[in-house]
């Protein structure tokens, strides 16, 4: 997922994160709210909070959006 895509879709993952990070809590999601760029931000905080190299934080938001896709896609 690259971070055009991410800015515009931000609304709707926002909404999947807990579910899939449960140490995202909401005071961390208004901060990527508030962030400039939310997909670093974003990734940051999965580094932080996960322990994951920069590279795998970026795969992980990849696999959240392909999830969201494939259940959306099922759905219709």
């Amino acid at each position: 997922m690259n971070k055009a895509l991410f800015e515009e879709k931000w609304d709707v993952l926002r909404g999947q994160i807990n579910a899939k990070w449960s140490l995202m809590v909401e005071y961390d999601l208004v901060k990527v709210d508030k962030a400039e760029v939310k997909f670093d931000k974003f990734v940051t905080m999965l580094q932080v909070k996960y322990g994951h190299t920069r590279q795998k934080a970026k795969e992980e938001v990849g696999k959240l959006w392909a999830e969201y896709e494939s259940k959306h896609k099922s759905n219709t």
